[in-house]
């Protein structure tokens, strides 16, 4: 959880960001000094920290076992995604989600095993940012968060409620609440690990390359009327949790 002060420096980041609203279609990008320099530390921490354990993490554990890490983090946020579906009006979809949460819980055994896709039960991944994009909120100014990375002013929004709304955040021991958030993040970059390799071999500006798909990648969900995406459909420059 986030202490008084690094909350109140993230919440006046925000509100700079939201406060510079000039961001456009043609400029999407008003905060791009302050977003290179926060780039740039995502990447001296990630060269250091967090691609090494990521490699070493898929080094050592199966790919059989990773799976069902996977499995198991992505199950932990069906839920939300269904209420997430509601609140978008797709009540058909939303009651699918739940159902499909309820069953690989259950019979998947809290998720490590996705017994509902086989059923025809298909992730939808939703969040709150996605949300506000099917209320009609504009993305407002991209943004690059300490760690978590590429985002926007809306979906900037949904993030702390997103992380408060997975059921892995209410375990009241603190340790095993710290090792399971440490453990989805291990994950999530070692998913990311191929997309980054190929970012580091076909990009002269990593910065922009990272910026332009993750604002297109938006734009063509919105187009295609879908709002977000799996998080198990494979490392994007949206689900790279990591400095990339």
């Amino acid at each position: 959880m986030l202490t008084a002060r690094p909350f109140a420096l993230v919440l006046s980041i925000f509100l700079l960001a939201i406060a510079s609203g000039c961001a456009t279609t043609q400029a999407p990008d008003p905060l791009e000094r302050v977003n290179r320099k926060v780039f740039a530390f995502n990447e001296g921490l990630d060269k250091v920290v967090l691609e090494p354990t990521a490699k070493a993490y898929t080094a050592a554990v199966p790919a059989s076992v990773r799976g069902g890490v996977s499995n198991f983090f992505a199950n932990s946020q069906d839920l939300w995604s269904a209420a997430n579906l509601l609140l978008q009006g797709q009540g058909v979809e939303g009651s699918r989600e739940a159902v499909r949460f309820g069953t690989n819980s259950v019979v998947g055994i809290l998720g490590i095993f996705d017994v509902a896709t086989s059923l025809g039960l298909d992730r939808h991944g939703e969040t709150f940012g996605s949300t506000l994009t099917a209320w009609g909120m504009e993305p407002g100014a991209y943004i690059v968060w300490p760690l978590l990375g590429p985002s926007t002013a809306r979906d900037s929004v949904g993030i702390p409620i997103d992380m408060l709304a997975n059921p892995l955040s209410w375990i009241g021991y603190v340790p095993l609440r710290n090792e399971f958030a440490v453990g989805r993040f291990v994950d999530q970059r070692a998913k990311a690990l191929p997309l980054t390799k190929m970012i580091d071999e076909v990009a002269l500006d990593k910065y922009l390359y990272v910026r332009d798909a993750y604002l297109q990648r938006h734009r063509r969900m919105r187009d295609d009327g879908r709002t977000s995406g799996s998080d198990d459909a494979g490392p994007d420059a949206n689900s790279a949790p990591s400095a990339r």
